[in-house]
């Protein structure tokens, strides 16, 4: 009841009709929302091929409130964050649906080459997702076991942090190597040089700017069920090979030309 009669109802949820609706039962003085017929709601209208920052932008662009779709950066400071965590590589290895979930061996695989490479590990995840983590830690092979206070690059994880504490991890990481998940657009937000595994869902509408040269996806222009109970196809046909070499030349890329966003395609 305390909700009734706000004098704007924003609707972040979709097209509707059903979040539409429920938020039209809270008699708002204006709704500002994509148009849906089945509730009477006109302009502006859902490009289902459009990218998502440019979705929402031009949502309130278009009822009247200025957004700049270009405007992405966030500023976190690293506090908190261990002095040998800093500069590291994040892994995340988890994502909301398995169909955009990259198998753990492998991505075990690119923590051990980026060891091997010299670069300290961190692999992170929700509380949800320990066992994944433990799964990927569990199956790096590293030369030998890595110390925090002898100058080798550690492996190490963070597990359940709170979203303020994890976002300071990123920010002070070196560079994010994850799936196609809320991760990848922190990376965006923080500006930190990031390889992001595509399967299911073109890059064209969930990926990074195409202004932005630090961030390489991969993808192999397959598309399918994002929500799926099992890795999408296109996403297993990305090799370590891949994500590693990505990986690697990641330094190099951020000192070139803006353009499009290096995609890796079949």
């Amino acid at each position: 009841a305390a909700l009734r009669g706000a004098d704007v109802a924003v609707n972040l949820h979709g097209r509707g009709p059903q979040s539409h609706r429920l938020l039209l039962d809270t008699a708002p003085g204006r709704l500002v929302a994509f148009g849906c017929s089945d509730v009477s709601v006109g302009d502006p209208q859902w490009r289902a091929d459009e990218h998502e920052v440019l979705r929402w932008c031009r949502l309130l662009a278009e009822s009247g409130i200025p957004a700049d779709p270009a405007a992405l950066d966030i500023d976190v400071p690293a506090y908190g964050v261990p002095p040998r965590l800093r500069g590291c590589t994040v892994i995340h290895p988890g994502a909301a649906f398995r169909a955009r979930q990259w198998p753990a061996e492998r991505w075990a695989d690119v923590a051990g080459a980026e060891l091997a490479g010299g670069r300290t590990v961190l692999v992170t995840a929700a509380a949800a997702e320990a066992d994944l983590v433990r799964a990927v830690v569990d199956a790096v092979s590293a030369p030998e076991p890595a110390g925090a206070g002898d100058g080798r690059p550690v492996l190490e994880s963070l597990v359940g942090a709170d979203i303020a504490t994890f976002a300071a991890h990123v920010a002070a990481a070196g560079r994010v190597l994850c799936a196609d998940t809320g991760v990848a657009h922190l990376a965006t937000a923080l500006r930190r040089p990031s390889v992001v595994l595509f399967g299911p869902t073109p890059p064209a509408l969930w990926g990074p700017p195409a202004d932005r040269r630090e961030h390489v996806v991969l993808w192999k222009g397959r598309t399918g069920d994002p929500l799926a109970d099992e890795p999408d196809r296109g996403l297993l046909d990305i090799g370590v090979p891949e994500v590693v070499s990505a990986a690697a030349a990641l330094d190099q890329r951020a000192g070139e030309p803006s353009g499009r966003p290096h995609v890796r395609l079949p």
